[in-house]
C-alpha cells in the first residue's frame, strides 16, 4: 500500500504487509483478507466517531498541520533564539521530548552538536528528559549560559520532573547572570491559559509560547512543544507540516484500503486480538530514523495500554510496544523473535535510499571470508540486511511489516508520525478504550507528590508508608 503522494512519483511512505498475510506464512499465524475485510464495520464505526469528535474539537491533532498563527510565533520566536544564543535547552518530560528528539535525530546532521558554530549555523539542540542529576549537572557545565536559552515545557506548568530541573536553572541563571536577565534566557511553552507557568510567565513577562488544552502531550510533536526548538536547529517545520498535511488527507479517508492509518491499526489489532501477538516491535534500519522507536513506543503504550474500556468493563488492553534497531538488534535481540516465544509482530521502519552512502573498498582480495563485500555499500548491507530479516523472522513464524521512507526528509518524517498517531486513536476505538487519557500513571505521581512533601498529598505519603509490609525482607 502507498500513502499519498505529495510529489509526483514521490510517496511519502510506502507499507509492505506482504509478511503479515496467510498465503506468505503458515495459516494459523498469517490473516486471512476475510478476515482484515471482516474489521471493516468497526473500522468505519471508528471513523464516524473520530469524524464526529474532530468536528466537536475534542481531536485537535488532526487539524494541527493546517496551523498558521501558531506557525508564525514559533518562526518568530525561533529567529530571536538563533540571534542570541548558542544552545538551546529544551526541559520537558514524555511527550513533551520524545518527538522533539526523534525528529532532531532523523532530521538534522548526526553530529549537529559536535560541529563548530561556523560549520552547523544554527544553535545545538539539547533534549534533557530526565531529572538524573548526573546527566543534568553535565549538560549544565557543558552550556554557557550567557550563550544559552531554556525551553521549559510543561502543558499543566507543574509537571514534576520538568519544575525541579526548572527551579534549578532559573536559581542558576539568577545567581549567575541576574534576575533582570532571566528573562533573555527563557521561553515558556505551556496551556494558554492556566498553570503555574503561565501565571509565571505574565507575572514576569517572560516570552511564552501555547500547547492546544486538548492536544495531549503524545500528541504535540506538531505544536509549538517540537516545532519551536526543531526551527531554532534549522529544521523546515514548514515541510513537516506539509507533510503532515499530507498524511491528513490520506489518513481521513474512510475506506480503509486507502487509509494506511486504519491498515496499521486493523493489523496490528487483529495480529494481537486473533493471533496472539501481544507485543509490537518497532525495528527502524537507520541511526537516524532510531529515536523514532522511542516515540512510537510511548504513543502506542500510554494510548492503548487501559485496564478498562469506555463502557467500564476490565478488560487490560494493548500491545507492548519495544525498540529495536537494525543491524544492531540482529546481534541482540533477534535471537529470541527467530527461536523465543511466537508472540510479536514486527515493524521494519527503513530509508529506501539513505542521504550519503560508503563504497566498501577491496582491500583483502586473497581473503575470501570478506572480500565478497568489496564494491558494495554499507547502505546497501543495510538494505539486505533488513530484508533477510524479515524474510527470516517470518520463516519462524513472526509476521512483519515494512515502512519505507523513499527520503528521510521534513515532509516524510510529517506524515510518518500524523499517520501513526491516527492510527492509535483508530486503534483505540477497535479496543473500546480512550486513547487519550492515561489514568494509570496517575497513582505513581500522587505517590511522588506525596513523598517530595506536595500540600494536599498527605494521604498518599501515608498510603505509601503504611503499604503492605513484607513478613521477611528479601533485599540481598
Amino acid at each position: 500500500m502507498t500513502a499519498t503522494k505529495i510529489a509526483p512519483q514521490e510517496p511519502l511512505l510506502e507499507m509492505d504487509f506482504n509478511h503479515v498475510m496467510a498465503e506468505n506464512l503458515p495459516p494459523e499465524i498469517g490473516l486471512t483478507l476475510p478476515e482484515i475485510k471482516a474489521l471493516g464495520p468497526a473500522l468505519k464505526q471508528a471513523h464516524q466517531a473520530l469524524m464526529q469528535a474532530r468536528k466537536d474539537g475534542l481531536l485537535p491533532f488532526y487539524d494541527l498541520p493546517f496551523q498558521t498563527r501558531e506557525l508564525r510565533s514559533v518562526r518568530r520566536a525561533a529567529e530571536e533564539i538563533r540571534r542570541k544564543a548558542e544552545n538551546l535547552v529544551v526541559f520537558g518530560i514524555g511527550g513533551s521530548a520524545l518527538g522533539t528528539a526523534a525528529l532532531f535525530q532523523a532530521l538534522a546532521p548526526l553530529n549537529h552538536n559536535l560541529l563548530e558554530s561556523s560549520q552547523r549555523r544554527f544553535p545545538r539542540l539539547f533534549v534533557a528528559d530526565n531529572v538524573d542529576p548526573e546527566s543534568i549537572t553535565a549538560l549544565l557545565d557543558f552550556v554557557d549560559p550567557r550563550r544559552t536559552v531554556f525551553n521549559i515545557i510543561s502543558k499543566s506548568g507543574a509537571t514534576t520532573e520538568t519544575m525541579s530541573q526548572f527551579m534549578i536553572v532559573y536559581d542558576r541563571l539568577r545567581k549567575s547572570l541576574g534576575r533582570s536577565s532571566i528573562r533573555e534566557h527563557l521561553i515558556l511553552t505551556t496551556d494558554p491559559e492556566k498553570g503555574f507557568l503561565r501565571a509565571l510567565a505574565k507575572r514576569e513577562g517572560y516570552p511564552v509560547l501555547e500547547v492546544p488544552p486538548q492536544v495531549g502531550g503524545r500528541y504535540s510533536v506538531l505544536t509549538a512543544v517540537g516545532l519551536l526548538p526543531l526551527a531554532v536547529a534549522g529544521i523546515n517545520v514548514s515541510e513537516l507540516l506539509k507533510g503532515a498535511a499530507a498524511a491528513a488527507e490520506t489518513c481521513t479517508k474512510a475506506n480503509f484500503k486507502k487509509n494506511p492509518a486504519y491498515l496499521f491499526a486493523a493489523l496490528a489489532y487483529a495480529l494481537n486480538t486473533r493471533r496472539g501477538r501481544p507485543i509490537l516491535v518497532m525495528m527502524p534500519y537507520s541511526s537516524a530514523l532510531s529515536s523514532l522507536a522511542d516515540w512510537f513506543c510511548q504513543l502506542w503504550a500510554e494510548s492503548l495500554g487501559k485496564l478498562k474500556s469506555t463502557d467500564g468493563r476490565t478488560v487490560r488492553a494493548g500491545q507492548t510496544p519495544i525498540r529495536a534497531v537494525g543491524a544492531t538488534d540482529q546481534h541482540s535481540q533477534l535471537q529470541l523473535y527467530m527461536e523465543g516465544p511466537q508472540d510479536k509482530v514486527i515493524v521494519f521502519l527503513k530509508p529506501k535510499t539513505y542521504r550519503v552512502d560508503l563504497r566498501i573498498p577491496q582491500v583483502f582480495k586473497d581473503y575470501d571470508q570478506v572480500n565478497y563485500l568489496s564494491g558494495h555499500s554499507l547502505g546497501e548491507l543495510m538494505a539486505m540486511e533488513q530484508a533477510s530479516t524479515a524474510r527470516a523472522v517470518a520463516r519462524a513464524g513472526q509476521p512483519n511489516m515494512t515502512l519505507t521512507l523513499p527520503r528521510i526528509t521534513p515532509a516524510a518524517m510529517g506524515y510518518f508520525m500524523y499517520m501513526l498517531e491516527t492510527a492509535t486513536v483508530a486503534s483505540g476505538h477497535l479496543y473500546q478504550v480512550n486513547a487519550l487519557d492515561q489514568p494509570g500513571v496517575e497513582l505513581s505521581k500522587n505517590y511522588t507528590y506525596g513523598l517530595m512533601g506536595r500540600p494536599g498529598y498527605q494521604n498518599y505519603m501515608d498510603e505509601f508508608r503504611a503499604g503492605p509490609r513484607p513478613k521477611k525482607k528479601y533485599i540481598l
